[in-house]
C-alpha cells in the first residue's frame, strides 16, 4: 500500500480500466483546446462537493502494475476530502482543512501532519482546492480518445515529484485521472459511481483517532480553539 509520507497517498488518493501509460500519447483524435479548458474551469469553479468509489493501480517505469488497491473517495471543496481505502489493507485519509489524518488500520497507527505541508502543489490541489487551484499548474492541452476528454496540465513546481497530471472527462464528469512523477512512475485512478454537489455531512472530514493507537505528529488548531 502506498503509505502516508508519499505525497502519492495524498494525491489520491487514486485502475483497472486504465490501459497501460503512455496511451494518451496514442490517441488518435486531435486536440481539443477550447473543450478542455471549458471542462476543467467548470469543474474547478462549479463542483462543490464529489463522492463514489475508485479504483486505483501504481504502475513502474517498466509498465508493471506494482499496486492495485480500490475504495470510497469524499470531497467537499476548498480544503477537505476523506479517501478510505478497503483493498489491499484499510486505511483511512482525511483532511480536515488545517491537518492531513492517516489511520493505518493493521498497525494501529494515527500520523498527523500540515494539510498546507503535505499538499503543497500536488494533484490533490486540483481535486479539493480553491477556485485559484488552476495558478499552481499550466495548461498544456486536451484530446479526446474513446468518449473520454483528457486535459493534460503540468505543476509550476515539480518540487512535490509529479512532472504531469492528466484529468479524464466523460459525459462531463470526472471519471479518470493520471499522475505522472519523476521516477517514471504513474499512478491511475478511475472514478466510479460519481456523484457531484450533494451534500456529504461535516463529520465525514473530521477525524478523532481511536483509543488506544499511536498517535505520530501534532495536530494544528483552528485559530479560536487556540485562544
Amino acid at each position: 500500500m502506498l503509505k502516508f509520507n508519499n505525497h502519492r497517498m495524498i494525491a489520491i488518493g487514486l485502475s483497472l480500466i486504465f490501459c497501460v501509460p503512455g496511451f494518451a500519447q496514442d490517441a488518435e483524435n486531435s486536440d481539443d483546446t477550447a473543450l478542455g479548458r471549458q471542462l476543467i474551469d467548470n469543474f474547478v469553479n462549479n463542483v462543490t462537493t464529489i463522492s463514489g468509489r475508485f479504483e486505483q493501480q501504481l504502475v513502474d517505469a517498466d509498465d508493471i502494475v506494482v499496486e492495485t488497491s480500490m475504495g470510497t473517495v469524499e470531497i467537499q471543496r476548498p480544503g477537505r476530502f476523506r479517501w478510505s481505502y478497503t483493498e489491499p489493507y484499510a486505511q483511512i485519509l482525511v483532511a480536515d482543512g488545517l491537518n492531513v489524518w492517516s489511520y493505518d488500520v493493521d498497525l494501529e497507527q494515527v500520523t498527523v501532519k500540515s494539510q498546507a505541508d503535505v499538499l503543497g502543489s500536488t494533484p490533490a490541489l486540483l481535486l479539493g482546492g480553491s477556485k485559484d487551484v488552476l495558478d499552481e499548474f499550466e495548461y498544456i492541452g486536451s484530446f479526446t480518445d474513446r468518449g473520454t476528454v483528457w486535459v493534460r496540465l503540468r505543476p509550476n513546481n515539480t518540487e512535490n515529484g509529479f512532472t504531469k497530471v492528466e484529468l479524464g472527462f466523460t459525459d462531463d464528469k470526472l471519471t479518470r485521472m493520471l499522475f505522472s512523477d519523476n521516477l517514471e512512475q504513474t499512478t491511475l485512478i478511475a472514478l466510479l459511481d460519481v456523484t457531484l454537489n450533494e451534500a456529504i455531512d461535516d463529520e465525514r472530514f473530521q477525524f478523532t483517532p481511536p483509543p488506544g493507537v499511536d498517535v505520530v505528529g501534532v495536530a494544528l488548531l483552528p485559530e479560536s480553539a487556540e485562544l
